[in-house]
């Protein structure tokens, strides 16, 4: 019955729906919208000579137009993180011989600093795209990507190996194919967490946005329309009146796409949430009720979901085959035995590789030298996300809990971690150069500035989805302050929060290069640290030195990452398993 009013609904031309008040209303949003981004878009291809000069304006009038270019380069990258995420999280929680080599490799990845991979493909994407700007254009968005990706596949990987069991039952009893279960099950889970990870994860490009366009190569210096590009330019003349200027387009940028875009998400996927109760934590959105109101936007959903009904069976009503018995897995012994020998000789082969070329290119003294500065890093990574916990799980808990907060914080916290350190030079190097403090505890704040929302947003996801029936059994039982906290809050957010401090964690080694090394007009702050030496070898052109230090980061944050993140993670889904 339900396929068959979907199918007429959907065989209605869209031409024939008739527009009402609501319609009305949404047109110049959308069709403004849409101006904007053609005209952006168009402004990424055009003629383009390296060594040709790229003159950036801190006229206040240019912000609007290099917002919008900002703000198209970071849903570009959020397309391809969205996409990534959806390949790497489902072979790495599918397949165990995937999941060996990928989740180390995203420990890499996450640890390797913007600046190694703009490096690598600024060259290939410009000899891609000959004579035009579409290369240097890509190569930022590539940049971009590399700050937006990372925490969002791990956040879709930890939601699909955390299903409740008794989901997983429910799909086994129905013979979900592998496609089905992914599309009707393990997505709608891990939508709500996945959307506070974007969000996170736009903010994150924002962190490392003067880096993505500002643009080195060929000894030329290439700098995008942008807002990163116009901060870079107003740090360079100590121009502090541009700095506020970038600074209220940025909050003008994030209200405008939290409202036009995440708000509308995330009450669309309040659906999702794991409950059998009626929920009195819906968010809401404007723009999603205009949504639901207008005749032409429920014409055009409706023939949108019917199609995809029809042309590939996502969301079909039809009965399930029963498949034939499977085959002996590949994964079993002695393939998996096999394969791991594989993975531990493919390790010492690197380690050899590292060895041989530490040796022959910086030598021994020089990589001992560095092997120190990464335990200082690593020091001021783990007391300063210690700190960061202790304050933000107790708040993020106290948010997600209460939805009219929660969209009350969401912008702005949205603006707080996307608020490029770069921003907080001026001040920084004012008090400490007045106050003559030490740079290498007093710089220190500012790993953590910009990775800490990792940890709320990540808390507040787990909190909101924290199910409604849950909460009224611990009333009943009459579970107050820490007894209730520790049987009921914390259990419930525990895998969102070993899922942010990961991200945390990572994205602190990767924002200590812009944190151990501040720099504001012609005064330099340093501190002692991992960071500060890749910096400073980048500055010098230092190739040799500068791989040293990106290889002994991520060899830092692989072993901290799996020997005690890791430890973290596994007890996190014990505990989902046994809920």
């Amino acid at each position: 019955m339900f396929s068959v009013f979907s199918s007429r609904r959907a065989g209605t031309s869209l031409l024939a729906t008739t527009p009402n008040r609501w319609d009305w209303a949404l047109l110049p949003i959308v069709l403004g919208v849409m101006a904007a981004l053609a005209f952006a878009a168009m402004q990424m291809s055009r003629p383009f000579v390296i060594g040709e000069p790229t003159p950036i304006s801190l006229d206040p009038w240019q912000l609007p137009y290099y917002l919008l270019r900002t703000i198209l380069r970071m849903f570009t990258a959020l397309a391809c993180a969205l996409v990534f995420s959806f390949v790497f999280a489902t072979l790495a929680a599918k397949y165990r011989a995937a999941e060996k080599v990928l989740i180390p490799l995203l420990d890499v990845l996450q640890s390797v600093p913007i600046l190694g991979f703009q490096a690598i493909a600024i060259a290939p994407f410009i000899a891609l795209f000959p004579g035009n700007l579409l290369g240097v254009e890509c190569a930022a968005i590539f940049a971009i990507f590399t700050s937006q990706a990372w925490n969002m596949a791990f956040s879709l990987y930890q939601s699909m190996k955390t299903i409740p069991p008794e989901l997983g039952e429910a799909a086994r009893v129905f013979r979900l194919s592998g496609w089905q279960r992914f599309w009707r099950l393990e997505l709608p889970y891990a939508t709500p967490g996945l959307l506070w990870n974007m969000m996170m994860s736009m903010s994150g490009g924002w962190f490392f946005l003067v880096a993505a366009e500002a643009v080195s190569v060929a000894n030329q210096d290439i700098k995008l329309p942008g807002i990163g590009a116009y901060i870079a330019v107003a740090i360079a003349g100590e121009d502090g009146r541009a700095i506020l200027w970038a600074i209220v387009a940025m909050l003008a940028g994030i209200v405008l796409y939290d409202q036009l875009f995440f708000r509308p998400l995330l009450a669309w996927a309040d659906k999702f949430r794991f409950e059998e109760s009626q929920s009195d934590t819906a968010q809401k959105s404007w723009l999603l009720d205009w949504g639901r109101r207008s005749a032409f936007m429920r014409a055009a959903t409706d023939r949108f979901w019917a199609q995809m009904r029809k042309t590939l069976g996502w969301f079909g009503t039809r009965e399930p085959q029963v498949r034939a018995p499977a085959l002996r897995r590949v994964g079993g012994w002695p393939w998996g035995r096999i394969w791991d020998v594989l993975l531990v000789l493919a390790g010492l082969a690197a380690a050899w590789a590292f060895f041989a070329y530490v040796r022959g290119a910086v030598g021994g003294r020089e990589a001992l030298h560095v092997l120190g500065l990464g335990f200082i890093t690593l020091a001021r990574v783990l007391v300063l996300i210690a700190l960061a916990s202790l304050v933000w799980v107790p708040v993020s808990v106290w948010i997600g809990l209460r939805p009219a907060w929660s969209q009350k914080v969401q912008a702005l916290a949205q603006f707080l971690a996307a608020f490029p350190v770069n921003l907080m030079f001026p001040l920084v190097v004012y008090v400490l150069v007045t106050w003559r403090l030490n740079p290498n505890i007093w710089l220190s704040p500012l790993m953590v500035f910009g990775t800490q929302w990792y940890i709320l947003f990540n808390v507040v996801a787990g909190a909101s989805t924290l199910p409604t029936e849950l909460r009224l059994a611990a009333e009943n039982l009459g579970l107050k302050g820490w007894l209730k906290w520790k049987r009921v809050y914390l259990p419930a957010v525990f895998p969102s929060f070993v899922t942010g401090a990961i991200t945390a964690s990572g994205g602190s080694w990767n924002a200590s290069i812009v944190s151990e090394y501040v720099t504001w007009g012609q005064t330099s702050l340093v501190a002692d640290g991992l960071g500060s030496y890749i910096k400073q070898m980048t500055d010098k052109g230092d190739f040799h030195r500068i791989a040293l230090g990106i290889a002994v980061m991520c060899i830092f944050v692989m072993l901290l990452n799996r020997f005690f993140w890791r430890k973290l993670y596994l007890l996190a889904e014990d505990r989902s398993k046994l809920g």
